[in-house]
């Protein structure tokens, strides 16, 4: 399968390949947005946005569809999926807002699939490590790391090479974004972020590889209100949070065992 890269060259596009940058920190109480709307109203056309979630678990519903409602077109999206059809970034594919998708798992969306094949989605297929690595080193400055997923496949065509101990790595690039979008379970008006079970996935990581990183939580709490000990995204990461009413978190594929009869 063919699939485009992005690396050092996709500059003008938003996706800045190594480093955090420098981002002018608020007033700690002028993080909370207006609601979803507000969150995310400056996303302009061709940004990027960094997404977090797994499958459909912690996906930032709510600021997906404001993003939907919004209209920013020629998104470049990095995100673990792309959701399924008509929920999760499902969403903003079937209203044509999505231009390139970063992503490691593409298998539960047939709209992806349809625009992937007729050529009207760019596609960077990233081994599932290696993409949460690389918004993990965007986030803490790292520029890029040697790893030995995918060697010898497509993923490594045109990457540099090293050979290190007799065994060969990749070089990879770290991934910053213009905005990132993340889901938690509770938040402070400092931005500070708390995760819950399985939603504590790619959350983290987006949360801090993004410039201008959103927040919606389930629960909006004072600052001092959260166990400083319990936090795993601290506030400085976060620019805006609001409170995510009515949230439904659903499941892709529900999968119970069969009753056992005496």
């Amino acid at each position: 399968m063919k699939v485009a890269r992005i690396g050092l060259g996709f500059l003008n596009g938003g996706l800045r390949s190594c480093g955090r940058v420098s981002r002018s920190e608020p007033s700690r109480h002028s993080k909370i947005a207006t609601g979803p709307a507000g969150a995310v109203a400056d996303v302009p056309d061709g940004a990027s946005v960094a997404v977090g979630g797994f499958g459909l678990s912690g996906n930032p519903e709510t600021a997906i569809r404001a993003l939907r409602d919004l209209g920013s077109s020629d998104l470049t999206i990095v995100s673990n999926n792309c959701g399924v059809d008509d929920q999760g970034l499902g969403i903003l594919l079937a209203n044509r807002q999505v231009r390139r998708m970063v992503s490691s798992y593409v298998g539960e969306n047939k709209e992806f699939e349809r625009q992937y094949l007729s050529g009207e989605l760019e596609v960077e297929l990233v081994p599932q490590g290696t993409l949460a690595e690389r918004l993990r080193a965007g986030g803490a400055g790292i520029p890029a790391f040697y790893t030995p997923a995918g060697v010898g496949t497509p993923i490594a065509d045109g990457k540099e090479t090293r050979q290190i101990d007799g065994r060969e790595y990749l070089l990879e690039h770290a991934i910053t974004t213009e905005y990132a979008i993340v889901r938690a379970w509770k938040g402070d008006a400092a931005g500070n972020l708390i995760y819950r079970k399985t939603a504590r996935n790619f959350n983290p990581l987006v949360a801090a590889a993004g410039r201008i990183t959103v927040a919606e939580v389930e629960e909006l709490v004072e600052v001092g209100e959260l166990d400083p000990d319990q936090v795993h995204t601290p506030g400085i990461y976060v620019q805006r949070i609001f409170q995510s009413p009515g949230l439904t978190k659903p499941i892709e594929r529900r999968t119970v065992r069969q009753a056992v009869t005496a």
